[in-house]
């Protein structure tokens, strides 16, 4: 076994790209990416304040750096090391960011959550969802990368919404039977979103992608609930892990 000398980073911000080939690294306001092979530094790039967070497009030709302090997101290309993108959410601020599956989007959750912004790099268009929820899972995409499912807080009830993510239409909205709904999943197909209640109740709910309740489980009342989901490969199976370490 063979080990390289060591490379100076931040905040254990250390990501491979999905395909492979890259390795990025920060070094406070400075994205170093390295070829795996060589661990030489290809790009060196230099952000406007300190990287919080760093991630990869899924096809490995973009990636993002947060700044949440300051509400910033810079976007550095591969291909084209000249062109950057940045994104101000401004006086809203900023406490997530992620890219859409096709790598083409990115998705800012403001402060208090107050809304989700989906930034487009190809038309530079700018579109909002209100009402997202803080919670420990609420957003999801489906495999495919067709439709996002997004959980929302409006009015004391928990909501639903599925957009297209070809255009960002909402398809359905739809209430969910859940006090204090902490996490949404879809299956692998795409087929069916699997919903789980606060840790206080246990209760999973499956609905449809029309918006239909197919199914609900609860193993007990009066004890903790669901602390994990996991749909297997073939979506035919939902394993549910709870806080008395049963599944």
């Amino acid at each position: 076994m063979n080990f390289s000398e060591v490379f100076k980073h931040s905040n254990q911000l250390c990501r491979f790209s999905p395909d492979g080939k890259y390795l990025a690294t920060c070094v406070q306001y400075r994205l170093v990416v390295r070829d795996v092979n060589t661990l030489q530094i290809l790009h060196l790039y230099t952000c406007l304040d300190q990287i919080q967070q760093v991630e990869w497009s899924s096809d490995s030709l973009f990636i993002l750096c947060a700044m949440f302090k300051r509400g910033l997101i810079q976007v550095w290309s591969l291909e084209q090391p000249d062109w950057h993108c940045k994104i101000d959410e401004g006086s809203a601020g900023l406490v997530a960011s992620r890219w859409s599956p096709d790598g083409r989007h990115i998705l800012n959750t403001t402060e208090f959550h107050l809304r989700v912004t989906v930034w487009s790099l190809c038309t530079k268009s700018v579109s909002y969802i209100k009402y997202p929820k803080a919670c420990q899972q609420g957003i999801d995409f489906t495999k495919d990368g067709r439709y996002l499912a997004l959980a929302e807080r409006r009015d004391c009830k928990d909501y639903i919404s599925i957009f297209v993510c070809n255009d960002w239409q909402l398809l359905r909205h739809f209430e969910s039977e859940t006090q204090d709904l902490a996490g949404i999943e879809w299956s692998p197909n795409g087929c069916v979103l699997a919903v789980w209640d606060t840790c206080l109740e246990y209760k999973v709910l499956l609905y449809s992608l029309d918006g239909r309740l197919l199914s609900t489980f609860s193993a007990y009342e009066w004890s903790l609930g669901v602390k994990s989901v996991m749909w297997s490969p073939s979506s035919q199976f939902l394993a549910i892990g709870s806080y008395d370490e049963k599944v």
